[in-house]
């Protein structure tokens, strides 16, 4: 109990202030400076990937010439237009010759910041309501009507089952149905793709960006380039970085992917335009930067529901004006469009904050001296009686001289 009251005194009653201690060592002093030259290379220079490697967030003034700490920055706000352009010539046995163009492979004609251009289809021509037997699956395939459940669907049915068991071919029967008929068979993706030839098709991107805190916009059809140009060029990381046109072919490319095997099944591409702009130099040093990468999963060891398809149809009525469908599942490739990036300029308020930070930083160099001088070395004791120095209150310590 008393040692608790003597602990709980010396905390009421007795106040510790810094005491400046010049220590006139080598070793010491030479520390100090290391941890002070280490502490400016990281307030001034330190990347983001010193924090991102150990997971950790950076404090303010981890950045201020690298990641530009003296700036104001500002994200962007943009929008995207695209085009393509191609044709391609195809001839089977159910479409027999026909030529695509854009109104035919680009559905729909516009979507907003992505475009979808099919490559592979799986086409029913000439359906009408009526009834007809089921495709054979496990669930559907019969030998007699008491299988078959009138007015019964499936996730997966082609219509409504009317109860009766019907012959599918000369072999299987599968239960009718009340639906559009013929019903669609796509057990069997056509290889190599119906538009293989989709590869050299080529995709017009407008990107216009806007920075409202500066009022800063631009778009990347740059400002040196001519109708003559932008007729003839096509996009190049190395010969022609800002041509805003790119060959499908390329773009799957330069994604690490192969463009006949994807356009069997399709997927998602994403391409990436960044916009990082530096505002206290010349706006035309502010420039589009392409990337490119499969957005969609595939995973060789569990491949399940694969690519990228959707249905589609197409009505229309014979002269005794029943309805008929062309019944179309298209797979292709979607291109996702991404724009992102910042913009900087200089403003005196972060400029301050940082430099302020950075020097409240230096005070851990005093700290960390501090326990290694103390505790650490071998003269620590000799350092502690002259860092410390114990004072009697004033007023005890006269009464007690007057006592003598």
């Amino acid at each position: 109990m008393a040692g608790c009251c003597s602990v709980l005194a010396a905390f009421l009653f007795e106040y510790d202030t810094p005491r400046i201690v010049l220590i006139r060592s080598r070793k010491v002093g030479l520390m100090n400076r290391a941890v002070q030259l280490l502490i400016l290379a990281y307030v001034i220079g330190c990347h983001r990937a010193c924090f991102t490697e150990v997971k950790m967030e950076p404090p303010p003034p981890w950045v201020f010439l690298w990641e530009k700490g003296y700036q104001e920055m500002d994200s962007v706000v943009s929008s995207v237009t695209t085009k393509a352009k191609g044709v391609t010539v195809t001839n089977t046995s159910k479409l027999g010759f026909r030529i695509w163009d854009v109104a035919d492979y680009v559905i729909p004609a516009q979507e907003e910041n992505s475009l979808f251009i099919m490559t592979n289809m799986i086409v029913t021509t000439n359906q009408t309501q009526g009834h007809c037997p089921e495709t054979p699956e496990e669930t559907n395939v019969c030998e007699s009507d008491a299988k078959c459940v009138a007015g019964s669907t499936g996730t997966h049915s082609n219509g409504v089952q009317t109860g009766k068991c019907v012959p599918f071919n000369g072999t299987v029967k599968t239960c009718e149905v009340a639906g559009w008929c013929p019903v669609e068979s796509d057990t069997l993706v056509p290889k190599p793709a119906c538009l293989k030839a989709a590869e050299n098709f080529t995709l017009l991107v407008k990107n216009n960006i806007w920075y409202p805190k500066f009022n800063f916009s631009k778009r990347n059809i740059l400002p040196n380039i001519t109708t003559t140009y932008l007729k003839s060029c096509i996009y190049d990381a190395v010969t022609d970085p800002f041509c805003p046109i790119f060959r499908l072919g390329k773009i799957v490319e330069d994604a690490g992917h192969s463009f006949q095997d994807m356009a069997v099944e399709g997927g998602i591409i994403g391409i990436q335009i960044r916009w990082d702009c530096n505002l206290d130099r010349a706006t035309s040093l502010c420039l589009p930067k392409y990337s490119f990468r499969r957005l969609d999963t595939r995973d060789t060891d569990h491949n399940v529901s694969p690519g990228y398809n959707f249905r589609f149809a197409k009505y229309y009525s014979d002269p005794a004006g029943t309805e008929h469908r062309t019944l179309i599942k298209a797979y292709g490739i979607r291109f996702d469009i991404i724009v992102f990036g910042k913009a900087g300029k200089f403003d005196i308020i972060p400029t301050m904050i940082n430099i302020g930070s950075g020097l409240a930083l230096l005070g851990v160099t005093t700290v960390l001296c501090d326990v290694i001088v103390l505790y650490c070395m071998k003269k620590k004791y000799y350092y502690r009686e002259k860092k410390y120095k114990y004072v009697e209150d004033y007023e005890q310590g006269i009464d007690s001289e007057m006592d003598r």
